[in-house]
């Protein structure tokens, strides 16, 4: 009898063993559950963020799709104490088993399975969280569903062993695993919560990471610090168990505070915001295709087909493929894109925008407006305009589309426009919380001057700094390189140049009187000018630039052909086709972008040449490999002699003309500019260059109804020049940044802009030097 009943035990635990070899034979075939093929086994499918650096090496930002912000970091570039903390925790045996732990696997199906004890921990190694991570794609509902996971995680975990070595799991562990706040990957979650690289995280702050590793939502740092605190100083007690601190170490580490240098990972918000956006777009541009575009886009698809044959950077996602055969994804492929942005340039635009538009011309713009029932719009339009473009800015935003969509009717959503409610709304001094209807909303942000910037190398076509209005978060139409708004006095420079290609010479003189000329239907044309000093009396056109003369464009132009302006202003790089030649056009009506202006006046400081704005010099992928590299664009559009030339006068702008204010922020360098501020001062304009830099700026309302009603503060000499000095002061104040106000522009020897030049009665002008030109 007993020997039959040990004969059917043997049976029994024979048919057992054969059981579980035919379940995990099984599950390693894939006939149960899910077993992922070696080729996914070897390449475990990540998402990586791709990283946007600046030029001094800064990480600028990333783009990712919202839960996947991860950054790939190796095991050479971790901590140790991040590594120490996570084996001492989660796996103390790591380095000892295959995949699976035995004995902490017998010890969790003693206390937990047969003691019921919850707290007796589990015994999942590393490799099987990782496995769950990577190959588990259902969570389960229930412990029934677990003990099934289980077993398949116990495979795949043996399999990671077998093609991974120790510290490569480490890093997959590390990389794959959701932090919360946007922060997945230890790279991620280094930066978000600690502001440092994971390399340098302190054994406490690598602590309270690992810590999350139980339960990131219930040891959140953020929400629950005290309590994540707690969880911490367990992680830290377990590594003094395995030895990797001292009792002393211990006991200091836990008595710390749980200090935090958050910082949230949002697209919008960080240095460069705007820039990074126009990047992206760039990048993942698509082929144009014209039935893509409406009617009204046709401009778009104009400069979009030429930027895709012209520009490796626009569409590089969509040029380009990697060895599997797919393209690009800036979202997944943990791209890493080397920028010619400077940071800390970045920073001086950025603060040289809040410094002189947040924190002086707003108030001022808003205390002119108070009383009024038009604001922010002028106190010349009638109301009734106003009513109609409030309304249709109102048409223009998601929740009128959405009511709208859901059946709403007209009475109904401008009642609810109508209705209070609660909302946080921009300010220069921070985000404030404030009760007000969303059509009041629509008038308060219509009411912030909006601006663009531009700061490039002359020579190499680098964007050093580049800003897009405001705040991205609030205002995220990018007025540096998307936007175009009418110029004003800065296209004189292009006139100017037209002239001196035609053999006119700065010291060619005119009488200063009004002037009238007759466009191509017959009709008159007299332009008004801001000032009638020495009216009457000859001056040189060097004086008419450096004063911004209307009446000397004018008289300019009439000598000229408007055909020709236009196509001279296309060769400096701007592309707006609606550009009409008529006479009027040498006083700026035609809207160009502040970007476009910035590349036209590189030529200037460059020779003749211009260059256009180079954004990357090369991109690699996620393991350093070079995908692409970058060199600027760049040619010849004037001749050499008419640049000097006109340096000559663009210098005298600065020198003795509308471009002095710059003098007054204790700037003395060698530089040539132009001011401009076109009707009613709806745009107010500077453009400046010295030597090594070209840098632009616009500043005006949202739309060209909002604006200044005097011109004090309305001009371009008053709104945007002073945040191009603010700018140029903060950059020469860096020594670092190796910028000197000593740098002189280079004139050949013996260059006279006057020698041989003829007066329009044919008198001809004695021979001088620079001297004489400038006295």
């Amino acid at each position: 009898m007993i020997r039959k009943i040990i004969k059917a035990l043997w049976i029994f635990l024979a048919v057992i063993v054969l059981a579980i070899v035919v379940i995990f034979v099984s599950i390693s075939k894939g006939w149960i559950g899910y077993m992922p093929p070696v080729e996914e086994l070897e390449n475990p499918s990540y998402k990586f963020a791709t990283e946007i650096f600046s030029e001094d090496e800064k990480v600028l930002g990333t783009w990712s799709y919202s839960k996947e912000n991860r950054v790939y970091t190796a095991y050479k570039d971790l901590s140790p104490s991040i590594i120490n903390a996570l084996i001492a925790t989660e796996d103390v045996r790591f380095v000892k088993h295959s995949g699976i732990d035995a004995k902490a696997l017998f010890r969790a199906f003693v206390k937990r399975g047969l003691m019921f004890q919850k707290n007796a921990g589990g015994g999942s190694t590393l490799s099987q969280q990782l496995a769950k991570q990577l190959f588990t794609e259902k969570v389960a509902r229930n412990t029934l569903q677990r003990l099934f996971q289980k077993p398949i995680e116990w495979v795949i975990a043996v399999k990671l062993e077998r093609y991974y070595t120790k510290e490569e799991i480490l890093s997959m562990y590390l990389n794959k695993f959701d932090f919360l706040n946007n922060a997945v990957g230890i790279k991620t979650a280094a930066h978000t919560y600690f502001a440092c690289e994971p390399k340098d995280l302190k054994i406490e702050e690598a602590a309270t990471l690992v810590g999350m590793c139980k339960n990131p939502s219930l040891y959140n740092p953020v929400r629950f610090n005290e309590r994540s605190r707690g969880r911490r100083n367990v992680v830290l007690e377990q590594m003094r168990k395995a030895g990797y601190i001292t009792d002393a170490e211990c006991d200091s580490l836990q008595a710390l505070p749980l200090k935090l240098k958050y910082n949230r990972v949002d697209h919008k918000e960080g240095l460069a915001t705007y820039f990074r956006e126009y990047l992206r777009g760039v990048m993942t541009a698509p082929k144009p295709v014209k039935s893509d575009y409406r009617g009204w886009q046709m401009q778009k698809f104009y400069e979009d087909s030429i930027a895709w044959e012209t520009n490796p950077l626009y569409g590089w996602c969509a040029k380009n493929k990697k060895k599997d055969g797919t393209n690009y994804n800036i979202y997944t492929d943990g791209l890493k894109i080397y920028t010619t942005i400077n940071s800390r340039m970045q920073q001086y635009a950025e603060d040289a925008v809040k410094e002189h538009l947040g924190d002086y011309l707003q108030p001022v713009f808003f205390k002119e407006k108070e009383g009024s029932k038009n604001a922010p719009y002028a106190r010349s339009l009638p109301e009734k305009r106003v009513e109609e473009l409030l309304t249709k800015a109102m048409k223009q935003t998601d929740r009128y589309r959405l009511m709208k969509e859901a059946g709403a009717s007209e009475q109904q959503i401008r009642k609810a426009f109508d209705t209070p409610e609660e909302m946080t709304v921009f300010s220069w001094k921070g985000d404030k919380d404030t009760i007000m209807t969303p059509m009041d909303s629509i008038r308060y942000y219509k009411s912030f001057l909006r601006t663009g910037f531009m700061s490039m190398d002359p020579v190499s076509g680098h964007v050093k700094a580049y800003v897009g209005g405001p705040n991205y978060v609030y205002f995220q139409y990018d007025m540096a390189m998307v936007g175009r708004r009418q110029v004003g006095s800065t296209i004189k420079p292009y006139l100017y140049t037209l002239a001196m290609e035609n053999g006119f010479s700065p010291c060619d003189q005119t009488r200063h009187v009004e002037q009238t000329l007759i466009d191509e239907n017959g009709t008159p044309w007299t332009p008004r000018n801001a000032n009638n000093k020495r009216y009457g009396e000859m001056v040189t056109l060097k004086w008419g630039l450096a004063n911004s003369d209307n009446w000397i464009s004018a008289y300019l132009m009439g000598k000229l052909n408007p055909y020709n302006l236009v196509r001279l202003i296309h060769s400096f790089g701007v592309r707006n086709k609606a550009i009409d030649p008529v006479v009027s056009l040498c006083l700026g009506p035609c809207e160009i972008s502040v970007g476009e202006m910035v590349s036209a006046y590189t030529a200037f400081a460059n020779k003749g040449i211009r260059v256009a704005p180079l954004f990357v010099t090369r991109i690699e992928d996620s393991d350093g490999n070079v995908l692409s590299t970058f060199a600027p664009q760049m040619e010849e559009v004037i001749s050499i002699s008419s640049a000097y030339k006109m340096l000559v006068m663009l210098r005298a702008v600065i020198n003795e003309g509308t471009g002095g204010r710059v003098r007054r922020y204790g700037i003395t360098a060698d530089m040539g500019g132009k001011t401009g501020t076109t009707n009613d001062n709806s745009d107010a304009w500077f453009m400046g260059f010295t030597p090594s830099l070209v840098s632009g700026c616009w500043v005006g309302g949202d739309e060209r109804d909002i604006h200044f009603g005097k011109m004090t503060y309305g001009q371009g000499a008053a709104a945007a020049l002073p945040i191009w000095a603010l700018y140029m002061k903060k950059v020469y104040d860096d020594p670092t940044l190796g910028y000197d106000q000593q740098e002189k522009f280079k004139l050949p020897e013996g260059f006279d802009p006057c020698a041989g030049s003829e007066t329009p009665d044919g008198e001809v002008i004695e021979e001088g030097g620079l001297d004489d030109l400038f006295n």
